[in-house]
């Protein structure tokens, strides 16, 4: 799959694609549906499968000191995209300018002229160009005029609640993962890169941890959780379990959050490592403890109750199966 940044220079390669078109955060079952449609639509066609989509996140240009809200990073969608068959994804940076395209100049100057798609799928609740003014039905009317087919796909509901990122995003925060695995087809994943941490792991609990920020990710309920871990490159690339912590670390006084993980059978060094975690059930909630020992203690059962859980647990489907 290839990432173009952009819309002034669309290779001829891509000209004519069949395109989904939406933020895509989190990928969820909602998006696989227009995902999907589009990449059938296309294979039908012999036409390039596509995705626009927006970089930063319209919500983050808007409101850049907003609580970090992403359910994926960009190499995360980028993953999932893929995984569905899409061919090329055309990142548009959404800047200041941007920002203020009418509607009808993003169908004309973006869609027609820049890209030049041949059909585009969207969700019935798209909205786009300047003041979200800009509806499915515009946009069908816009493609009359530029030569370009709309398809709009209904939303997703799973047992009867409309799937979207904001329902996911409330699962994570209540500690849900499972609900939120559901609405998204596959488990929940925070991905960053292993970064060195005061070394309490492996120096004072004999439990040595990766350590990551989560920048602009969603931050699910602080707590302790049963984890899958994938390592995506250096020596030990592989898929892991473990058992993770996120949260301030309160027994060693008040610190920013962060998330810990500890992998289970594994003691290489990922330093500097691109991760991914997914926090697949929630053991319990983060307290300070009155020693290193007890504290230590405690970790131990939450490593045991972690490989139980992990045990039981069943995989969800691959977005490609």
């Amino acid at each position: 799959m290839e990432i173009v940044r952009g819309y002034a220079h669309t290779s001829e390669r891509w000209r004519g694609s069949v395109a989904a078109i939406g933020n895509f955060d989190g990928v969820h079952a909602g998006h696989q549906a227009v995902i999907r449609t589009a990449v059938a639509a296309a294979r039908k066609q012999a036409a390039p499968a596509a995705v626009i989509t927006f970089e930063p996140h319209p919500r983050q240009f808007f409101a850049p000191r907003i609580e970090a809200f992403r359910l994926t990073v960009p190499a995360t969608k980028a993953h999932r995209l893929e995984q569905l068959g899409v061919q090329v994804v055309f990142e548009l940076n959404f800047d200041r300018d941007f920002s203020r395209l009418e509607a009808s100049d993003f169908a004309a100057q973006v869609l027609a002229r820049g890209l030049g798609v041949t059909q585009v799928m969207v969700g019935e609740d798209f909205r786009y160009g300047y003041r979200r003014l800009g509806t499915p039905a515009t946009l069908a009317d816009d493609g009359k005029r530029f030569d370009f087919r709309v398809a709009v796909m209904p939303m997703v509901s799973n047992d009867e609640i409309e799937v979207s990122s904001t329902v996911i995003r409330s699962a994570l925060v209540e500690g849900r993962p499972e609900d939120a695995a559901r609405m998204l087809g596959c488990w929940h994943q925070l991905r960053g890169v292993v970064a060195r941490g005061e070394g309490r792991g492996r120096k004072l609990l004999s439990m040595p941890t990766a350590n990551l920020d989560l920048g602009q990710q969603q931050h699910p309920k602080q707590g302790v959780y049963a984890a899958l871990v994938e390592i995506h490159d250096g020596e030990h690339a592989g898929n892991y379990r473990g058992a993770a912590s996120l949260g301030t670390r309160p027994t060693f006084g008040d610190n920013p959050p962060n998330l810990e993980v500890h992998l289970f059978e594994f003691d290489g060094n990922i330093y500097g490592c691109d991760i991914s975690v997914s926090l697949v059930k929630y053991l319990r909630c983060e307290r300070a403890f009155d020693s290193v020992d007890e504290l230590q203690a405690q970790m131990q059962r939450d490593c045991e109750h972690a490989r139980l859980t992990l045990d039981r647990m069943q995989d969800f489907p691959r977005l490609d199966s």
